[in-house]
């Protein structure tokens, strides 16, 4: 029953965001003066409240992600294989998604939509430096300046180091208590959230209306055209080629693995949703693949928390893409930086509303890019929302698959 009104609310709510984006077209094509003026108000007042949420989402997901995976001394074994896996497919997923946005290059939204937007090097300090230049600029030395700057890598470095720290600590009072205020801290922030995303539709008829009224259709369809194939080629890539060779190279064959954990993917396409679709994950990868409940049981549930293959890859793709609009040098160690946060941002994705899109915008919005055009995207979000959840449920099954192989090779008792 929770399920179904859950299902009608985000069916309603991507109704509404639909609606207010077509609006929102409507009115910028108008062209009214007053009327623009206040849009452009409105959009500025939406993309500061992003600006003012995005460095505690940021911090606070990964942290807290990345503390709940310790305490696993009995399956020490299962859970560094797994996270190897992990770790390994996202950032093949994220490297595809980087390779195909090189090749294909999508091109320019119009220049009068991203004018005043600063230079990249401005953000994070990395313009036409070295690489040893760039590898210092992003290691804080002061904890508290990468705040005040917005230093995403910085702040992402910090919060894996916190992260990681307190999944290993004994859960000493001390620590619970830490845990606890941070845990506090984003229930609180999930409220702002909660609240935001609640009055988002007047954002997107603003952001949609700030845009129609300063770029020309052709040139955009021709860029967004571009943008898309990118991420679902991406997508398609890491689904039929690259995870079936982490299977090949683990001696596992691809179309069978597939064959049988395919509920699964097919219940991911349709729910949009890792956690939805756990259950049936489980089952199918015990009952049909034939893995052994202690690996499924605890590999499956961390995967659909931090093995988000397709949220790293839409991470990337879409900052590298509005990055560009916003005039931004887009040299290969930028990339390269932007590969790493997108991996680190996708593996602190879990709980965080709407998921990778507004981790995307905040990301943005936190270094000052232009996310007008991020309003734009959002129709086309549902289908790569869908893709995406596949990708992750089929990257979670396969990490299962290879996580049982390794642990059956050591000769463990699973």
């Amino acid at each position: 029953m929770t399920t179904s009104k859950n299902k009608k609310s985000q069916h309603r709510q991507m109704l509404l965001w639909t609606g207010a984006l077509v609006a929102g077209a409507a009115v910028g094509m108008v062209h009214v003066g007053w009327i623009d003026s206040v849009m452009e108000f409105i959009a500025s007042v939406y993309t500061r409240l992003f600006q003012l949420l995005a460095v505690p989402t940021i911090v606070l997901a990964v942290i807290t992600t990345l503390s709940t995976l310790g305490g696993q001394k009995d399956s020490g074994r299962i859970f560094r294989t797994a996270l190897k896996y992990t770790v390994l497919t996202t950032v093949s997923a994220a490297a595809v998604g980087l390779l195909l946005f090189i090749i294909v290059a999508p091109g320019n939204l119009p220049a009068e939509l991203t004018k005043g937007v600063g230079d990249v090097g401005e953000s994070i300090g990395v313009a036409e430096t070295s690489y040893s230049e760039h590898f210092l600029s992003v290691v804080p030395n002061n904890i508290v300046r990468p705040f005040l700057e917005g230093n995403v890598l910085s702040l992402i470095l910090i919060a894996f180091a916190v992260g990681m720290a307190l999944s290993r600590m004994k859960r000493t009072e001390g620590v619970e208590a830490v845990l606890k205020l941070l845990f506090g801290l984003q229930e609180l922030l999930f409220h702002l959230i909660h609240w935001l995303i609640w009055t988002l539709p007047l954002g997107i008829l603003a952001f949609s209306a700030q845009l129609a009224s300063q770029m020309t259709a052709g040139v955009a369809a021709d860029s967004l055209g571009k943008y898309i194939l990118v991420i679902v080629g991406g997508n398609c890539l890491q689904f039929f080629v690259v995870l079936p060779l982490f299977l090949l190279a683990r001696g596992l064959n691809p179309v069978h693995v597939l064959s049988k954990m395919m509920p699964a993917v097919l219940m991911a396409l349709f729910t949009k949703s890792s956690a939805a679709t756990l259950p049936v994950t489980m089952e199918t990868s015990e009952k049909r693949l034939g893995v052994s409940q202690r690996v499924a049981r605890f590999v499956l549930p961390i995967c659909t928390t931090v093995n988000m293959n397709g949220c790293a890859a839409f991470i990337l793709v879409t900052s590298l893409f509005v990055m560009q609009n916003g005039g931004f040098q887009l040299t290969l160690p930028v990339m390269l930086l932007w590969l790493v946060i997108s991996v680190m941002s996708a593996i602190g994705n879990a709980g965080v509303p709407m998921g990778c899109f507004f981790l995307t915008l905040s990301l943005m919005s936190g270094i000052g890019a232009p996310v007008a055009i991020m309003g734009i995207i959002l129709p086309v979000y549902t289908i790569i929302d869908m893709i995406e959840t596949a990708e992750n449920v089929w990257s979670d099954s396969c990490v299962a698959a290879m996580t049982e192989r390794d642990i059956k090779a050591k000769g463990s008792d699973v």
